[in-house]
């Protein structure tokens, strides 16, 4: 009797329960079928909606309600607290699974080469977010003694670090915010946040309903310079071709022409200026230096020779994500992913045979969540069709059990989809008292002690 399809997919973030999703909705699901195991070196799945999205975005972090429902498919294992390839290496993989899908994401700073961008007080938004996320990973505390910040990039992600920078303590206590962030985020000092982009409001990057949130905070005062609002030939065409390019602009343009209000902290949306160095003194950042620019008619844009010094004492990177290598795949450093042909790795010209790559590890950290949906079907169809032709290597111990063997001579204290439930319980129960929906448990000892690993 035939048996099912053996797929393990590495990481288990939105990327890999797409991949996963996408499995089980195809023919190969219904005969002889398809058992899948993610494997996620955290002890909690779900990846970015985790630990990438900001906490005051609960209508994004919904998403997991999805993720949830493929989750608890009893075709799907989830493996927690296991790290490729510390625990499990590609050819412990291979053993195992007739194919092996790689979503491991984005997790690094994108470099952003500019003098002094090394100076005690210059930070990556990754490592900020992070922080503020509660990974696991990362230490407890956060330095948050600059009065006025710079934030350079025009992308949500910035939008975000502004944003929880800009806001109190006490507006982000209602989130799932573990308390270490409540206190470091109390002790804020920041009052003038700005956000650089060197180009103009049609080719900002913000969603419009994440820019238009800037604006809900009663501690929040917007602030665009009028004379940013500038379009060429090429910044027309976009808003017309792009309605939600439109919209952005729109906005901007109403905050350009309203009085400036009296609420506590100001958050400026600086265009047009390039950032060329970050200034220090003694090793610390003192300021930003930006060389002011203009649009060259195609939405482009040249530097006018122009520079600006703005006294700021800390400033965050907010210009992409990167991913990290995967140790024996194949990688491209510039554009920091691994080679590919539909999701197929491609090493030396040729397919690594039961080897595929889904999300931002196959093309790059760019678009919504949402967008990792089509990677997942793109790589799955090239995996089944790659299955149906007998292209797929056979695996020398395909049972379930096999797996959980050789975890368990390891010594690998790893987690389930069950310890998830119960971590989550935990977390719930801990926001409880005091009217929240959960209260994110940090530490990675607790999280394992709380899943029952």
């Amino acid at each position: 009797m035939p048996r099912p399809l053996r797929v393990a997919v590495v990481g288990a973030g939105p990327a890999g329960i797409y991949a996963a999703d996408a499995l089980l909705k195809s023919e190969a699901a219904a005969d002889p079928g398809v058992s899948i195991d993610l494997f996620e070196r955290l002890p909690a799945p779900f990846g970015l909606i985790r630990y990438g999205v900001a906490p005051d975005h609960p209508r994004i972090k919904g998403i997991i309600t999805a993720l949830h429902q493929v989750l608890d498919k009893p075709q799907i294992r989830v493996f927690g607290n296991v790290d490729y390839p510390g625990d499990i290496g590609i050819d412990d993989l291979r053993a195992f699974y007739d194919a092996v899908v790689f979503s491991t994401g984005a997790n690094a700073d994108r470099a952003l080469d500019i003098p002094g961008i090394g100076l005690d007080g210059s930070y990556g938004a990754a490592d900020f977010v992070s922080w503020y996320d509660g990974h696991p990973d990362v230490a407890r505390t956060w330095p948050l003694e600059a009065e006025k910040v710079a934030v350079l990039g025009v992308g949500n992600v910035a939008l975000d670090v502004a944003r929880i920078l800009a806001k109190t303590a006490d507006e982000l206590l209602p989130t799932e915010i573990p308390p270490n962030v409540y206190d470091g985020l109390a002790l804020n000092k920041a009052r003038e946040v700005h956000v650089f982009g060197r180009r103009g409001p049609a080719q900002a990057k913000f969603s419009p309903m994440e820019l238009r949130e800037l604006d809900h905070s009663p501690s929040i005062e917007v602030i665009v310079n009028p004379e940013d609002i500038d379009y060429d030939e090429g910044s027309i065409a976009t808003r017309r071709a792009n309605k939600q390019a439109d919209m952005v602009a729109k906005t901007l343009e109403n905050w350009a022409i309203r009085d400036v209000g009296d609420r506590p902290h100001k958050l400026f949306l600086h265009f047009f200026e390039s950032p060329v160095e970050v200034v220090g003194e003694d090793g610390r950042v003192t300021g930003l230096r930006t060389e002011r620019t203009v649009l060259d008619g195609s939405g482009n844009v040249t530097g006018t020779g122009e520079f600006h010094d703005w006294d700021v004492q800390a400033v965050y990177r907010a210009v992409g994500y990167l991913s990290e290598e995967v140790a024996k795949l194949p990688f491209d450093l510039d554009s920091g992913t691994v080679p590919h042909e539909a999701g197929r790795v491609i090493e030396a010209g040729a397919h690594l045979q039961s080897t595929y790559v889904t999300g931002w590890i196959k093309r790059g950290p760019v678009g919504l969540i949402g967008h990792t949906k089509g990677d997942a079907n793109e790589t799955v169809a090239s995996l089944l069709d790659d299955h149906a032709n007998d292209r797929l290597h056979t695996p020398s111990a395909p049972d379930p059990e096999a797996v959980v063997a050789f975890l368990g001579d390891r010594n690998v204290r790893y987690t389930t989809w069950d310890g998830w439930y119960r971590l989550d319980e935990a977390e719930r129960a801990l926001g409880e008292p005091e009217g929240r929906e959960r209260v994110k448990i940090v530490d990675r000892e607790g999280m394992l002690r709380a899943s029952g690993a």
